[in-house]
């Protein structure tokens, strides 16, 4: 147990935090959403039933899909994408998709190497972009969990306010949806772009997010 603590800690770390984060906001999101009932004379409502409201579901996924939008843009961009001196960039003449032996791929595959890379063919070819992919599908559901669940809290407040409710497609195209999506989009980009220049010159002894501390500030695609 104790090897394998060590050797997965940092997935349990982050699901650990994770769990006590979307906790902490179904606790204060339930506390918000009743404080609202009350002032609209509405009844309160149970923290089982706030958790199935579309209220909550809007609000986890536009995160949600934010995030993994982050890191499938991310991933892609730095296969092709460089920054001079930063740890988060490939080395300079490393852009692209780099040759089959550098990946370890076709007549350079080695016994070690996982089973799709093995395979060849079309199985390699999309086991080659997998992480993408699968970030991409993430992003989409979360984005698509967004906008239906972000409708039904939106047809809500609408009939509350005695106007007509909207179709899917007529919220997609609305300023509530564009300004929740967009407002999650730009802080993803800045949080990256500033780690990308960042970690140019400022340091974190050990991390590997980080180049050595001696490490000069030119030096690109070193990690400590």
């Amino acid at each position: 147990m104790r090897r394998f603590l060590h050797d997965n800690s940092l997935s349990l770390f982050f699901g650990f935090i994770l769990l006590l984060a979307l906790g902490g906001q179904a606790l204060a999101g339930l506390a918000d959403y009743n404080a609202e009932q009350v002032s609209d004379h509405l009844a309160t409502v149970s923290l089982g039933r706030y958790l199935t409201s579309s209220s909550f579901g809007t609000d986890v996924a536009e995160n949600w899909q934010s995030e993994f939008l982050q890191f499938l843009l991310y991933i892609v961009a730095t296969a092709w994408l460089l920054q001079r001196g930063s740890p988060e960039s490939k080395p300079l003449d490393k852009a692209g998709r780099e040759s089959d032996q550098e990946q370890k791929i076709g007549a350079f595959v080695t016994p070690e190497s996982p089973r799709p890379a093995r395979a060849g063919g079309w199985v390699t070819s999309l086991y080659s972009n997998s992480l993408g992919l699968v970030m991409g599908l993430i992003f989409f559901a979360c984005w698509f969990v967004q906008s239906f669940t972000g409708r039904v809290a939106f047809d809500e407040q609408q009939i509350a306010q005695l106007q007509a409710p909207v179709s899917w497609l007529g919220y997609v195209g609305s300023p509530d949806f564009w300004s929740r999506t967009l407002q999650n989009w730009q802080s993803e980009f800045l949080a990256v772009g500033s780690m990308a220049v960042f970690s140019i010159y400022l340091r974190q002894r050990g991390s590997p997010e980080s180049k050595p501390v001696g490490e000069r500030h030119a030096s690109t695609g070193i990690e400590g």
